[in-house]
């Protein structure tokens, strides 16, 4: 092509050029391996597409003076190498449907693109086959030559980004990129249960320290997940952890999700996986919180380690130059099968709270020495935030007249004061429960949360159990079951809606209005009701009642966010569930309270019925178990 650019009067016309290998390498390159844990990610995943079952990486100054794969798969031969290094020549589809695909990798572009910018050299074997090695300098391969080596192939990766010097100023620290690279290999292990990792930091030469190792683990799918995550994730998360497993429509869930008091102050312990990758969808991150927000506040996060597996043609893992963002055919039914799947599972779980609740109280009877006088007093999870102080300020008012106007509070005689309301709501339970007035000596101590022994403080409740004893929060546990029957109500009855004298008209774009109107018979189920009204104007015609006065183009606003963000919307719900757990919170016993002996086994009975009442309504653990071993300990009685 004439490298004359040509003229258009006053005007230059660009000439299209065809780029060179190099370049196309390196573009790729900028795309594929941001950083040295970009290079680990999809070396390691050749290796476990390879059929390896241990994987060692070794990598120094935090990956970019070397990166070291070492696998047990099947190896390559001496002419496999050189088409190793082509672009887009890969073993695992080929090309016919590009759906298809049951491997990490598909699209060859790696090596090639690790070639371009490193100095990268692949020493393979195959069963029954001679050695060989490949070098690759800035795009420029060697001959291959034969090498020694028992099996399995050996990557090597020195001076990344040296042939694009300019990538090197944006890396950052050593230690950052180490931990990156960490993070990606603990990921992948998780992914592969049944494959062994090793991790080591070889700087400075020599055999270096192991960072992390995970053995093959054995058994069924879910045992051999629960060992992994205890190896990764650590003892606590698994302790606290339940099992999911749900189906719905060609989308199988599985992995484990924690209790809600096994809560998190970050979404740091949130991972996701599509097929066996590690994905970041919004979607799925969206619906892992739905399904926790009726059991956390809003500064917790839950933890959980989640696989969908569905049929490759069901969604597309080919949106992102580094495999890390998916999309679904059906973006709602995922969702749907994550926040179903959840729920039930923590439903199951009854009232089970995580242990370490009880680890932190036997810690606060041990104070380190020297920081009795200095350290705050240790909770079970973090300090009260501000939503949660707001909560413990809130004075003694009889429930709203929305709520008692919607037909959410059973009528019950002496409901004109928050006593008055709780002590029916214990008659209720207790009379439920057919516990008659029994003395102290019950046998009741082999049930879950055994028998009341004593009230201390007006607060706490002391139960006996078969195997310790029990320390019950009189007003969270109560506030929890008053909450979960005016639930069952709104789900029984409906939500009542209020018609506005005068609808409120909103403006918006058409593809807002388009989105809203889409929902309309969802929001309408939860007593919003809107409709078109010209152009791209909606008219609020009702609100929930529940809300009273409600401003609602911010509520539409709100909903609407939420719908860009995640793809669906829980605004409405989740106020109305918060307006109920308001309700709860001043219709339930309060401290100060003195109970019955039949008043407080009533009370433990209803939680061992009522799901999630492990945590009151703001994620706090409503009650402590404290084994008798642990209390002996504390005696030195063992």
């Amino acid at each position: 092509m004439n490298s004359v650019t040509p003229k258009m009067g006053a005007v230059e016309r660009p000439v299209i050029r065809q780029l060179d290998e190099g370049a196309i390498n390196r573009i790729a390159a900028g795309e594929v391996v941001e950083r040295p844990a970009s290079a680990v990610k999809e070396l390691v995943e050749n290796a476990v597409d390879a059929g390896a079952r241990r994987i060692e990486i070794a990598y120094a100054d935090g990956g970019k003076s070397l990166i070291r794969i070492t696998d047990d798969g099947c190896g390559m031969t001496a002419d496999d190498l050189p088409l190793a290094l082509s672009r887009h020549a890969t073993s695992k589809i080929d090309g016919s449907d590009l759906l298809d695909i049951h491997t990490f990798g598909f699209r060859g572009e790696a090596l090639p693109s690790l070639g371009a910018v490193g100095r990268l050299s692949i020493t393979s074997r195959v069963e029954g086959g001679e050695g060989c090695v490949l070098s690759v300098s800035g795009g420029h391969a060697e001959p291959v030559r034969p090498a020694a080596l028992s099996g399995g192939t050996v990557v090597e990766l020195r001076d990344l980004f040296f042939a694009t010097p300019a990538r090197l100023k944006f890396l950052r620290t050593d230690r950052a990129e180490a931990q990156a690279i960490g993070e990606v290999v603990r990921k992948l292990a998780m992914a592969e249960p049944f494959v062994g990792f090793t991790l080591r930091d070889v700087t400075g030469g020599g055999e270096g320290r192991v960072l992390f190792r995970a053995e093959p683990e054995s058994g069924d799918m879910f045992d051999a997940l629960h060992g992994r995550l205890t190896c990764v994730l650590g003892r606590e998360f698994a302790e606290n952890a339940i099992a999911i497993d749900a189906e719905r429509e060609g989308l199988h869930l599985t992995g484990y999700a924690a209790l809600p008091t096994y809560s998190r102050g970050s979404a740091v312990a949130q991972y996701l996986f599509v097929n066996g990758r590690p994905v970041k969808d919004k979607v799925l991150i969206g619906a892992l919180r739905a399904a926790y927000f009726d059991y956390l506040s809003r500064d917790r996060h839950p933890a959980a380690c989640l696989f969908i597996d569905c049929d490759p043609h069901l969604v597309d893992v080919n949106v992102h130059p580094a495999k890390s963002e998916v999309r679904f055919r059906d973006p709602s039914m995922a969702r749907g099968l994550i926040v179903s799947g959840l729920r039930h599972a923590l439903a199951e779980a009854g009232h089970r709270a995580s242990t370490t609740v009880a680890q932190a109280t036997l810690g606060a009877f041990r104070p380190e020495p020297g920081a009795a006088d200095t350290a705050p007093p240790h909770r079970y999870q973090a300090p009260a935030t501000g939503f949660e102080r707001s909560f413990a300020s809130y004075t003694p008012e009889r429930p709203s007249e929305e709520a008692r106007a919607a037909g959410y509070l059973s009528q019950a005689p002496e409901r004109d004061s928050p006593r008055g309301f709780a002590e029916a709501g214990f008659s209720q339970m207790a009379a439920s429960a057919r516990v008659e007035p029994t003395p102290f000596d019950t046998p009741d101590s082999d049930l879950p949360l055994g028998a009341a022994r004593a009230q201390v403080h007006e607060n706490y409740i002391i139960a006996q159990t078969a195997r310790g004893i029990v320390v019950v929060d009189q007003h969270a546990a109560h506030e929890r079951l008053v909450y979960e029957k005016l639930k069952k109500q709104m789900a029984q009855n409906g939500v009542a809606s209020q018609a506005l004298l005068i609808p409120e008209i909103v403006e918006l774009s058409d593809n807002d209005c388009a989105c809203l109107l889409d929902i309309a018979e969802d929001l309408a189920t939860l007593g919003l009701g809107i409709e078109p009204f010209g152009g791209g104007a909606i008219a609020v015609r009702e609100t929930p009642a529940v809300l009273g006065r409600v401003d609602a183009k911010r509520m539409i606003r709100d909903i609407l966010d939420e719908l860009s963000d995640l793809g669906d919307s829980s605004t409405v719900q989740a106020r109305i569930e918060a307006v109920l757990s308001r309700v709860a919170c001043h219709g339930s016993i309060r401290s100060g309270r003195q109970m019955r002996a039949d008043e407080m086994n009533a009370l433990l009975r209803e939680m061992e019925a009522t799901p999630h009442s492990g945590q009151c309504n703001h994620g706090r653990p409503t009650y402590v178990e404290l084994k008798l071993s642990d209390i002996e300990r504390l005696f030195g009685r063992t």
